[in-house]
């Protein structure tokens, strides 16, 4: 691979015509970091990356890789390199020459291009596939496959739009680990563009999540999760409530208010069980309170069968206020 190099984004903006798709982002990935861009869509995650990769037009701002600016190269002179979404293999030729097809368009010979790509097939645990063609191969052995095109081109930075998004949930667990192990073996790094929070913090060293263009919170996955700046990443990261007092907004992690199963007392308070939804390990509970409007709950699942809550049910929740999170 290449050098690691930092990636900055200045100002960086996209309009769609008089839609503004990035609006005048700023935001420094150190090398080496598996970074997750994470938002719903429409957020501009997407928009970013694909401007990264030189395959969109910038409207406004820079894009620094190390203390080059390489706004208006082509793809393949930037030092990055994309994975898309769909894998995008081309369906006539063999895993080998979908790896080594890039090295053929500059002109490698076919000896140089067949080892190299055996190397990178290799890397991603599929030498023993190299003769065969993308519709022989899984959802997981073509994204290996795609994996090693991408890596073929040695770059400093590897892009990856939703790389998970076609497989199945066990298998996606599967890829999330490998692709962690592959980032930290190659020491480069990845930007990973998701919509899901659990793959965001399974994965990630840095999360960027984005709304409406902007970004909204930069941290590791412990503190966008455990100290949401707003309401918005509150919601959207999921396991919090978001409660009102005094006009001020807070977040409470719903593994952070217990279920009393004692008397009431002036820190408790009542909620009407509205739904049940069995999860493994736990049971969240989600209902109703006069306070704060609807909450939900977590409860370990031996805790849940011992007491045999209903729908309908009255029960008393409360929780320790040093664990309420202050939203901007």
């Amino acid at each position: 691979m290449n050098k690691p190099e930092n990636l900055e984004f200045a100002i960086l903006t996209k309009k769609y015509n008089e839609t503004i798709a990035v609006d005048k982002i700023n935001l420094k990935i150190p090398a080496g970091t598996y970074c997750c861009l994470l938002g719903p869509s429409g957020c501009g995650k997407t928009s970013t990356l694909r401007m990264t990769a030189g395959h969109e037009d910038i409207s406004g701002g820079d894009i620094l890789l190390g203390s080059n600016i390489i706004n208006d190269l082509p793809p393949a002179k930037r030092g990055t390199a994309m994975m898309f979404q769909n894998y995008a293999l081309f369906p006539h030729l063999s895993c080998l020459d979908n790896v080594g097809f890039a090295l053929k368009m500059k002109g490698v010979k076919k000896i140089e291009r067949t080892n190299k790509s055996l190397e990178m097939l290799k890397l991603v645990q599929m030498d023993n596939f190299a003769d065969r063609f993308p519709d022989q191969l899984s959802g997981g052995q073509q994204q290996r496959v795609a994996l090693a095109r991408a890596l073929i081109t040695n770059p400093s930075i590897l892009l990856l739009d939703e790389p998970l998004s076609a497989l199945d949930p066990f298998l996606r667990i599967k890829m999330r680990s490998e692709l962690k192990t592959l980032q930290k073996k190659l020491g480069i790094s990845f930007i990973h563009v998701t919509h899901s929070q659990d793959e965001a913090m399974a994965l990630a060293d840095m999360i960027v999540v984005m709304n409406k263009g902007k970004i909204e919170q930069v941290g590791d996955p412990y503190e966008v999760f455990n100290n949401p700046k707003n309401k918005f990443i509150a919601n959207f990261v999921g396991g919090h409530n978001v409660i009102s007092k005094n006009n001020k907004y807070y977040s409470i992690r719903m593994d952070h208010i217990n279920v009393a199963f004692d008397k009431k007392n002036k820190n408790t308070y009542s909620m009407k069980v509205n739904e049940i939804e069995f999860q493994g390990q736990i049971v969240k509970i989600t209902g109703t309170t006069k306070d704060f409007g609807q909450l939900s709950v977590s409860l370990a699942d031996d805790i849940f069968l011992k007491n045999k809550l209903n729908i309908n049910d009255e029960i008393l929740i409360n929780w320790d206020r040093t664990k309420e999170n202050s939203l901007q």
